[in-house]
This record gives C-alpha cells, structure tokens and sequence, in this order.
C-alpha cells in the first residue's frame, strides 16, 4: 500500500513523539491493519495585557519548536468585541503540550484559549475523521500521509462499518473474592479456557491467540484493576512475551486514577490500562456498559470524536464538552482553557422566578389501570434548539428564540436529536426480539445520554460554554410545555394522575388502546411544538407514597405493567445499586407475578402468587439457601475516611479493608455483608471466605420486608404489619391471617376475597 492511495476505516490515533501523530486504519478492500504517520502542527492562543504578550512573543521566539507567531483578533464567546490574541504554531502536538505547561507557569496574567484540545478534536475539526470514519488517503514510500479525505459523515444513520475482530479475555473467577485458576478466551472465532499453569504456558497460547486473530477490540473483565498488571508481571517473570499493543514500540500507558465531583456524587475512577493499535475496554470499568454495550459504545466515539477506549469508560458529559469544542472549532470560536465567566447578580425574587428547576406534579396514589404514558422526545434537548439557548446569543422569550443563528450549544444539539429521533424511527421497522433492533436501542440509547447530559452542562461551573441564565432559561421552557400539554389534556377529557419533568401520566374512560391516545398527542405537539410519544399503555400502575409519611406522595417512585408485560419501575428497591442483588430479584418476581392480572378478578390469584414468592424467598434466606455472593451489599464512600464523625456500614467495611493494607478513595464502591455482633459488616474483598453463620439474617430479613412492603402496600397490605409477620412470624393480627390464608389459597371468613384498595381494573 505504501506510496499508494489506501482506502480504509480509522480505527486508533494517537501522539507520535518525531513524527506529530499515528493512526492506525483497517483496510476496506484486504481486511489487513495498516498503519501511518502523519504530520500535524497545533496552534493554541494567549490573550491578555499587551506587555505581557509582548513579553510571551519574545520568549517564544527561542523556540524551535514554535513555527510562527502573529498577532490575531478572534471570536470569544463570553466576550461582545473579538478579542486581540497572540497565535502560537507549534510544529508537533507533543511539544505544543510541553511548552504549554511551561507556559502557563511562566504567564500566570493570560488568558488561554485552544491549549488543551484533544488530539481526536482538532482531527476532526481540521480533517473530519472519527473513530471508524471510512477514509481515503495517499501516502508516501514510508507510509506518511500526505492527503487524506473522509467519504462518511458520523451522522449516517446506518454506515458501513469494519469488520472489527473483537477479542473477550476475562478470569474465571472475580479476583477481589476468590482464586482466579484460569482464564476465559472468546471470539468469533475460538472459545478455550487457559488454566494458570506455574510453567507460565498459558501466556503463550495468549499471545499466539492476539498474534494469530490480531484484535481490533480487547474486551476485558477487571483488566484494568487486575488482569492486565497480572499479566505484564507474569511476562516479566517468566520472560514470555505478549503482543498486548499492535504498535510493538510502545508499553501499555496507563491513567492515573481520579476522584471526582459531578451532579451531586463523588466519582471514583480506577486506573486504567490504554493500548496502541488496538482499543482496551474493561466492561467493569466502562462506565455506561450495562446500558448500550459495545454498540452504543462505537456509536459515542463516532459522534463524540473521542477515542474508543475513553468513550468506553467516560461520561457521556466528557463526549457532550468534546463536542462543543468541535463545533466552536468550526465556527472559528475561541475555546477557553479555564472559564472565567461568573453568574450574573440576581435579586431574592429574581433567583425565586428563575431557578425553579422541571414542572413536577405529585401523582394520585394507588392503583389506576389503563394509564397512557407519553413522553416528550428529549425535552430539554429540543427546548434549548427550538430556543435558541446558548451562553452567547440573547435568550428566548420563554420558547421564542431571540436570535435565528444558532448557538454552539444548540447547533452541537440539533444533529445529535434528529439522529436518535431517526434511530428511534428505524428500531420500530424490526421485530423486538430481531438483532439489528437490539444495536439500533444501544446506539439510540447512546445518543439519549449525550442529550441528557447537555442540559446539565449548561450550569455547570467549569463547562467550557455553561451559563446558569441560560440552563435556568431552559427549565422555564421546559416547564411552560408541560403546562401547555396538560391543558390540552383536560381540554381532551383526560384526568392527568401525574406529571414529572418530561411525561404525564393520562387516564380517561374507555382509552385502553395505544389508538386512543393518538389525537390528544397530536393536539399537545401543535399546542407545544415540540415531538411528543407514547411510551405505552399501563395495564396498571401503582404510585407509592414516602416511606416516612403514607399521606405524602413521591414523584418517582411507582411501578408498573404495560399491556406488552414489560414492567417499569421507578424508585424502588430493586432500582438501588446498593440493594443486594437477590433481593432486588425478589421484588421483581413479586411484580411480575402481579403483571400476571389482566383484569380484576384476576388480581386476588396474582397477589397469592406474588405472596408465595416472598414466602419462599423468606424461607429460602432464613434456611440459609441464598448464595453470600447474592447478598452483598453495594455501598459506597464519598469521603477520605478520617472525615467522617459518624460511620455507616460502608465506612465501617471500608476501615476494614484499609486496615488490611488497602486504599480506599472518595468515591470508590465498597461491597460487604452485614453480619451478627461486633463489627457488624464484613467487606467482601477481604481475605478468606466470609462465614455463612456469621450472617446477619434478621438484617436481611429486614430489606427483604421493606422491598415486598413497597410491591404490597398499593394492595391493601400495611408494610408495618408485613414486616411484623416476618420477622416473628405468624403473629397473630388481622392482616397476618389474612395473608395466611391467601398463601394457602385459603379465603378470609365472611370475605369474598382480599380488599385491593384504590383499584380500578376492568371486571373481565
């Protein structure tokens, strides 16, 4: 290929010390993976005192890595005038970020703009390549690229993609709680198990493995945190080698670990092992795995620009910045190294209008059925394009924009909205259970987060283009939308139960069907202007009240069954990462019995069903059938330990751990099992096996009683009493007998069945 024009799918880029960059490409025409260099100077702005940049032109012309100096006035986005700056050319990116960080000690007085823009960025914004981009391009004899031309767009809605070689690689065991024996080797190709062999044979057949398939894609479990040290030890040890980087020149880069403070929580990241040539993610570090996979995730790197293996582990936060950043880039906008902009003064009743945050409408407890939810199609998403809402453009009158040129924040939105508003569109044209409408959901739901996010970054303080006036702008339009959908539901007939941010919850007599609901929507979009959908048909749906005040309804806190027998939950247990497992599975089986009554009649047999499971889960935990591992508990630290006067369960288990010679950072999740006496939780990461008679049953039984209480409760049965009756057992009070007698099947004396209050289902 060498000398010729190459035609192939971007796969990795990354900084090259001589020659500016590397970038690895798979071919489209002989499935090989190629690799190039190419040239790439990087510009970075100061502005500030003219003495001082007279002061920094002078102290630059020493440099030899600075190509050109020139004076310049550009675009701020925070800033009416353009803004006087000083151009600086640097010939390669790896000396631009070390002259910079020397820089910025020296010129404490200035200002700077374009400093720390990513490679991947200015890539695209220069070149239009993405991650996976199909592109064509001509080199040299050594493989220097000298032009190079992108042939898609990553707003395709269903590109060409490579044929991608992806390589699982995971111990057989979770090596913070147990002996790993071996590894679990998978691919499209093979599937073999590698014991741990002393003689070291197992790294061997690894690196034939990588060397023979040659992944594009390492998908690992706990490589990060333990797999990929253990495996660069044992090369070192048994001096074997092992081809884990494509690029041989380079070691594995690793990232430091970082705590971090974002929408109310404190974030932990671990380490993280980054390769050259071919893409590392750790599916217990990605952060959004569960949710859209590795479709989702090749979809956030063709939109974001970002690299694979950070869009894997990132928040969607970091794409939504990067992409901003893209679209200031080509607009010829400034993109500011640290924000100065501050919040604008606000008066008492000024701050009282203004930060009112989403319209919530508490629900009308209990059971209702035949309940339609419609949903605004990413509301704020769509508020802020039709608004115009961005940090430097005039703000809308309430949905009016002010000004017809879009902003950066908006004009970054509205490609992200229309493509997930067509992915959505596309899904519905394949059979639910059809593979293409499971990658079509993970790349929707990809997109989904990205829109989510974006209105967050609107207020917060360090977002390159956040302004708190224009997120509370966008709240304001957010709120009159669902004011508006709401009237021209009661102007429909429909009784509105509940209303939360983005979704009302519609009933009205005789709309059963999906159909029934269509001219209604229809009105709302005309009313409103924006795309509203029908998330389903409720067969029934239960809002539950605070567990501290019955009296007191919570917004979201509900579950339900659709007419399809999916089930939705909002706010219960089973929700809660800190709920055990195998009881967040027993409130589920017990909503799933209850999704088994189409009608009312049908009600008493499914809430015996129901009752049924939480006996037997009942039994199974006081007999001690529930696997430990089921039962751990998942908490969390949000401090350094010796801040905290008071501990929890989860500080107590962490202390545990540090104790053993552990670090545990603000942030960091730590399991543990709650056990009898003192101390009254053991951390699962300590060594050994945890006992199963020192378990703290009568705890347990405790969450399992809180979970089932709140599936119950809409049913007439009192959480108080169903916690009683489990954790005495057969207590002898009314409602006790009762669900005796319904376990049996047996029905109460003088009753014609269990009482389920507030319910309204269809008699057949």
């Amino acid at each position: 290929m060498s000398g010729q024009t190459f035609r192939g799918w971007l796969l990795d880029l990354y900084l090259n010390q001589q020659e500016g960059l590397t970038l690895w490409f798979i071919s489209e025409t002989d499935d090989c993976r190629q690799c190039f260099t190419q040239a790439f100077p990087v510009t970075f702005y100061a502005a500030g005192p003219r003495a001082e940049l007279r002061r920094l032109w002078h102290r630059l012309r020493k440099e030899s890595c600075v190509s050109a100096l020139e004076r310049q006035y550009k675009q701020d986005v925070f800033v009416a005038e353009p803004v006087e700056v000083l151009r600086v050319d640097v010939d390669t990116p790896a000396h631009q970020v070390a002259l910079f960080r020397q820089l910025e000690e020296e010129f404490q007085e200035l200002t700077w703009y374009d400093a720390d823009v990513t490679i991947s960025t200015r890539y695209i914004s220069r070149y239009g390549a993405f991650p996976l981009a199909l592109c064509e391009l001509s080199a040299d004899a050594q493989n220097r690229i000298q032009s190079i031309q992108v042939l898609n767009s990553r707003w395709d809605l269903m590109p060409a993609l490579p044929p991608l070689r992806v390589m699982e690689l995971a111990p057989d065991a979770d090596p913070a709680h147990g002996t790993v024996r071996a590894l679990n080797l998978r691919s499209d190709r093979f599937c073999q198990t590698l014991p741990l062999s002393p003689d070291g044979a197992f790294l061997s057949i690894l690196n034939a493995a990588l060397l023979d398939y040659d992944p594009d894609i390492l998908v690992t479990d706990w490589g990060d945190s333990w797999l990929l040290p253990f495996l660069l030890k044992q090369m070192e040890e048994k001096e074997i080698p092992l081809a884990l980087n494509r690029d041989a020149s380079r070691p594995v880069r690793w990232q430091k670990e970082i705590t971090y403070f974002s929408y109310g929580h404190i974030i932990y990241r671990p380490e993280e092992a980054h390769l050259f040539g071919r893409c590392h993610i750790d599916r217990k570090s990605a952060m959004m795995w569960s949710d859209y996979s590795l479709a989702g995730t090749l979809e956030m790197a063709r939109v974001t620009t970002l690299p694979i293996e950070k869009a894997a582990r990132v928040s969607p936060g970091q794409g939504i910045s990067a992409m901003q950043v893209i679209t200031a880039l080509e607009k010829d906008i400034l993109v500011p190294y640290q924000k100065r902009q501050v919040e604008e003064f606000k008066s008492g009743m000024q701050l009282i209008q203004a930060d009112r945050g989403g319209m919530i409408y508490q629900p009308k407890l209990g059971l209702h059925s035949d309940v339609g939810e419609v949903d605004f199609v990413s509301m704020y998403p769509a508020v802020i394009i039709r608004g115009n809402i961005s940090p430097e453009v005039p703000l809308p009158d309430v949905l009016t924009p002010a000004s017809e040129e879009l902003g950066v924040v908006p004009l970054t939105l509205k490609p992200i909205y229309e493509k997930r508003v067509a992915l959505k569109t596309k899904t519905r044209s394949y059979p639910p259970d059809h593979p293409m409408a499971k990658t079509l959901k993970a790349r929707s739901s990809a997109l989904k987060w990205l829109l989510v996010v974006c209105f967050g970054f609107l207020g917060y303080k360090n977002a390159r283009y956040g302004r708190i006036e224009a997120h509370e702008a966008v709240t304001k339009g957010g709120r009159e939308v669902l004011l508006r959908a709401k009237e021209v539901a009661e102007e429909e007939g429909f009784e509105v139960l509940q209303m939360y941010v983005d979704a009302l919850w519609l009933k009205k007599k005789g709309c059963s069907k999906p159909e029934h609901f269509e001219e209604v929507m229809r009105k709302i979009v005309d009313r409103t202007g924006l795309a509203i959908a029908l998330d389903g048909v409720l067969r029934w749906v239960a809002f539950l009240p605070s567990k501290t005040d019955a009296r007191v309804p919570i917004a979201n806190r509900y579950f339900g069954i659709f007419q399809s027998g999916e089930i939705k939950v909002r706010g219960l247990e089973a929700r809660r990462r800190d709920t055990p497992r195998w009881i967040g599975q027993v409130q589920m089986d017990m909503i799933t019995c209850l999704g088994q009554a189409k009608t009312r009649a049908d009600l008493p047999d499914a809430l015996r069903s129901a009752l049924r499971v939480y006996q037997d889960a009942l039994e199974a935990l006081k007999a001690g059938r529930v696997p430990l591992d089921l039962l751990v508990v998942n908490g969390k630290v949000s401090y350094a330990l010796d801040a905290y006067k008071s501990t929890t369960a989860s500080v107590r288990a962490a202390r545990q751990l540090e104790s053993a010679g552990m670090q545990i950072r603000p942030g960091q999740r730590v399991r543990f099992l709650f056990t009898q006496g003192e101390p009254d939780v053991r951390a699962w990461e300590l060594a050994g096996k945890p006992d199963p008679q020192c378990v703290n049953i009568h705890k347990y039984m405790e969450l399992l009683a809180k979970a089932g209480g709140s599936v119950l409760l809409p049913f007439g049965i009192d959480p108080g009493v169903l916690m009683e009756w489990t954790l005495k057992g057969g207590v002898q009070l009314p409602l006790a007998v009762q669900i005796d007698e319904l376990l049996t099947g047996r029905k109460p004396q003088g009753s014609a069945g269990c009482r389920i209050s507030g319910m309204s289902m269809p008699a057949d």
